[in-house]
């Protein structure tokens, strides 16, 4: 019987791991040099570059003069690059990441002669829905990966399909990403290893030829690798050298049967690590600011700017591709790596922060400075709440805040400033030094609007807006100098600040647009027209949904349509002697759930906000001890304040919990009681709302903990949170509560004795910065209640308005001005209707363009309507590319979107 074979020789490419990324790419430069010299010197010769870019532009960032040899191999098809710039962690990003991940690639490897056009995805942690419907509307048809498939397949391929019903054909490397090199351990023997492998694996082959991938991580194929399969060679067992896509394309025939819908996170035939998760809670947090950051920056230049911010956006999006890697945004990583991507992370921010801030400052020139301008990234029209520092009302007065349209709002006053910022005594001769501080007109952080110098006195009056005419510095230091010699003495030195305070201002802007509002002290207080929220002993109520605090520090939450959550906000600590991949209860757990001592205090009383503080102390065990199976008996007092927030006219309840880090070894969980059982939940993410049910398939060397990722908001039953950063959650007590993870302190990267997993996951390597020991541990999230659940309760709309607050600039014309009237930009109407991205780009060969992605969030499909400033648009691929698409009317798009359908339309 002929039993053919084709090896693929590749390297799999943790950029950063158990050493950071310059050490690894030390290691890349003396790889990637292997493998050129010896596809040169072996026309045989074939490598797959392990489907990401990064390893690429690393190599030859350091080998530049390299760059034509790489693009000759590629040209040959005897290396093959892409598609991906980096092989990620698919869950700890949002969907349009993984877009701009596959864009970034596919346009450097064009650069070098073409992409492979093969999904490749061989070490993620499990893979989202819409990864086949993602790789189909860029037009790759095939996908190849290990873990995370069920075990429903029993060949090595199967079509997955999407929540749309895209489907790719998809190999599954059911033997992990290195299967051919137990063939090919002695040279001598090749043969007669790949007839035993073939042997034993071949109910999954079926008429298709064995695929032996010959690599591994971090190392190159032994040059000596084509001579060896040469020889072993026969026409009994023919060997063929290939790469991945040639494999697929040219090698296989069957067309799989086994068809998985859906996303793919089964424990049973690979481990899916599931606690990256939740380790190195920071992490998560910089992911998913610096991704808003971009995302807001984009917006924010498309609808408002001139000025091209593509450079420092396309550096935004590159640092935080490289940060989603999945051994970087994971956290499994050492400390030193970790930073590093933190700080890469925060740079990403940085870069967008500034473009975005400069494009919000072109219509802030508009605005008077005696007012604000607010900025609505989202396309959908909001009424709001601003935070503003203003001038304060004269004692016993109000504060009114007046729109554009001349309609007058109440406000909050929050706070107020103190009005001395220094009073000193010194002599004569030292007078003179004070003027140090001056910048030109700036005195401690506020502008000079006037000063009084009388004998013996200087007196400084500050504000943030100066009413006064020109200051000359130059003026000030001789009159101050004369003074002085004129009255030696002793002096007093005064720096007062005009009466500050900090209040809250309702503001409606319009979709993707610009609205300003003047907050100034008024006579009386405007009427309200909304319900106010309001705060008064263990009460909070606005209308929509009440909350009462109980004597233990939960909540009792109440929904207008009568749905009620006792018990919201428990807290559970158990101790964790697992790594930075898996969960692990000790033998002897001790889980703490009730505090020692509770406090609660009203800090702001509505209308516009209403806000308590509840402080829980609890008793934590301080560690594991030293066998690493009991919780210490010493325990570490901690608070645990939680602040309780409604808002006026918001039907869900704020949560912040923080504290003072001070355990080590240890799980926390925030609880979510659920009025009835449960027998599945849902989170939202990566493009779709994903359904699962209360355990998970196991049957590897992994236990199947049902520990599920969640990013926009997590839903079971009538209770859905909603989230600003990726999480994990567990549904709990036999589907009677719902469990997010707030932090996992651990302190390895692996643990080489696991109680859920055989396997270790790396090296046992110490982290002691995944204890986040002295940290102070916040978690932001919020809980609508509804009794028709997430689709009812519109959770899509609420999780984006929860995510996406509005921007806020002082404006920069004269003070006193009119305020310019309010402005809109692209709007899409839809219920359930996504928007991912809205920016500005420039295809090749044709005008630049606003580029909308929208996603039907729904399994019934949805209409979106788009009105704005465009005269006609055009349906566009996920790599921009046109496709045939509806006509649209001048300033008005319908589109039918299909159940979960991505659509990228260009409006010109």
């Amino acid at each position: 019987m002929r039993n053919p074979a084709v090896f693929v020789p590749h390297f799999h490419w943790d950029r950063e791991w158990y050493e950071p990324f310059q050490v690894f790419r030390h290691r890349l430069v003396t790889a990637l040099d292997t493998v050129l010299d010896t596809a040169e010197a072996h026309p045989d010769f074939r490598f797959t570059v392990d489907g990401q870019m990064a390893a690429v532009e690393d190599y030859l960032e350091m080998r530049p003069e390299h760059r034509d040899r790489v693009a000759a191999l590629v040209a040959d098809g005897r290396l093959a690059v892409g598609p991906w710039l980096i092989l990620l962690d698919e869950f700890l990003c949002s969907g349009e990441t993984i877009v701009r991940n596959l864009q970034m690639g596919w346009t450097a490897a064009d650069r070098l002669g073409g992409a492979m056009r093969i999904g490749y995805l061989p070490d993620m942690f499990g893979h989202v829905a819409q990864m086949p419907q993602i790789l189909a509307r860029a037009g790759i048809e095939h996908a190849a990966l290990w873990r995370g498939v069920p075990g429903t397949v029993d060949g090595h391929a199967f079509r997955w399909r999407a929540p749309d019903g895209s489907e790719v054909r998809t190999e599954f490397l059911f033997d992990g990403y290195d299967n051919g090199l137990d063939v090919l351990l002695v040279p001598e023997q090749i043969g007669r290893a790949l007839r035993d492998y073939a042997e034993m694996t071949a109910e999954r082959w079926g008429g298709d030829p064995v695929l032996a991938m010959a690599g591994t991580d971090h190392n190159a194929p032994d040059p000596r690798l084509t001579a060896w399969l040469r020889h072993a060679s026969s026409d009994e067992h023919p060997i063929t050298v290939a790469t991945l896509e040639e494999y697929i394309r040219a090698h296989v025939r069957d067309e799989p049967s086994a068809v998985v819908t859906g996303e793919l996170r089964s424990h049973v035939r690979g481990n899916i690590l599931p606690g990256v998760l939740s380790v190195r809670l920071g992490l998560k947090q910089r992911m998913a600011a610096a991704e808003r950051l971009v995302d807001h920056a984009e917006r924010a230049g498309a609808a408002w700017s001139d000025r091209d911010g593509t450079p420092f956006l396309t550096l935004a999006w590159h640092k935080v591709i490289e940060s989603t890697a999945h051994d970087s945004v994971v956290g499994s990583g050492t400390d030193e790596t970790c930073e590093q991507v933190e700080a890469r992370l925060a740079e990403a921010a940085q870069a967008a922060r500034a473009v975005r801030d400069a494009a919000v400052a072109e219509p802030a020139a508009r605005v008077p400075s005696d007012a604000h301008l607010v900025a609505n990234p989202l396309p959908h029209p909001r009424t709001t709440q601003i935070e503003v520092d203003v001038v304060a009302p004269a004692e016993g007065g109000v504060l009114a805040a007046t729109a554009a349209d001349g309609s007058v709002h109440p406000v909050q006053l929050i706070a107020t400033a103190p009005t001395v910022l220094s009073d000193e005594t010194m002599d004569a001769s030292q007078v003179e030094r004070v003027l140090r501080r001056i910048h030109r007109r700036e005195l401690f952080g506020r502008l000079i609007d006037t000063y009084e110098i009388t004998p013996g006195s200087l007196v400084f009056h500050l504000s943030e807006v100066p009413s006064s005419g020109p200051f000359d510095l130059l003026i000030l230091r001789r009159k101050v100098a004369e003074a002085a010699a004129a009255h030696p003495g002793q002096w007093r030195v005064l720096t007062l600040e005009e009466a500050r305070a900090t209040a809250l201002a309702p503001v409606h802007v319009p979709a993707s647009g610009l609205a300003s509002v003047r907050v100034a002290p008024a006579d009386q207080a405007p009427r309200p027209g909304f319900t106010p929220a309001t705060a008064q002993g263990r009460t909070l109520a606005n209308g929509l949904v009440e909350v009462a605090v109980a004597a233990d520090g939960t909540l009792d939450v109440t929904a207008a349509d009568g749905t009620e959550l006792r018990g919201l906000g428990r807290l559970v600590d158990g101790g964790d002697r697992g790594d930075s991949y898996n969960y692990g209860p000790p033998a002897e757990d001790v889980l703490v759930s009730e505090p020692d001592e509770v406090t609660v205090e009203v800090l702001e009383q509505g209308p516009l906000r209403a806000r308590t503080r509840v402080t829980r102390v609890y008793p934590w065990p301080a560690a594991l001890t030293e066998d690493r199976d009991v919780r210490s008996r010493e325990t570490v007092p901690t608070p645990v304040e939680t602040l309780v927030e409604l808002r006026a006219g918001e039907p869900f309840v704020r949560l912040t919990t923080s504290f003072l880090n001070r355990s080590a070894d240890h799980r926390l969980r925030l609880h979510v009681p659920l009025p009835e059982p449960v027998d599945g939940s849902a989170s939202a993410g990566q493009f779709a709302v994903t359904a699962r049910g209360l355990t998970a398939e196991g049957g590897w060397g992994e236990h199947p903990l049902p520990t599920f990722p969640a990013s926009e908001f997590v839903t079971a039953g009538p209770a859905t949170v909603l989230l600003d950063h990726s999480a994990e959650y567990e549904v709990v007590g036999d589907g009677t509560e719902l469990a997010v993870t707030l932090l996992r302190a651990i302190g390895s990267i692996s643990v080489n004795i696991h109680p859920y997993r055989d396997e270790p996951a790396a090296s046992e390597i110490p982290a002691p910065g995944a204890q986040d020991l002295g940290l102070r541990i916040e978690n932001r999230l919020a809980v609508l209640p509804s009794a028709g659940g997430w689709q009812r309760a519109g959770a899509v709309a609420m999780a984006e308005l929860f995510r996406n607050d509005v921007l806020v600039a002082r404006g920069t014309a004269p003070a006193g001005g009119t305020l310019p009237p309010d402005t809109a930009g692209i709007e899409v109407e839809g219920a359930d209707v996504f928007v991912s991205s809205i920016r500005t780009v420039t295809p090749a060969g044709g005008p630049a363009g606003t580029e909308v992605r929208l996603v039907a969030m729904s399994d019934t499909g949805a209409h979106a309507r788009v009105t704005g400033a465009f005269t006609e648009a055009a349906t566009v691929d996920l790599l921009g590319r046109p496709l045939a698409g509806p006509a649209a009317a001048p300033g008005a798009l319908g589109l039918d979107l299909g159940p979960w359908e991505i659509r990228t339309v260009l409006l010109r």
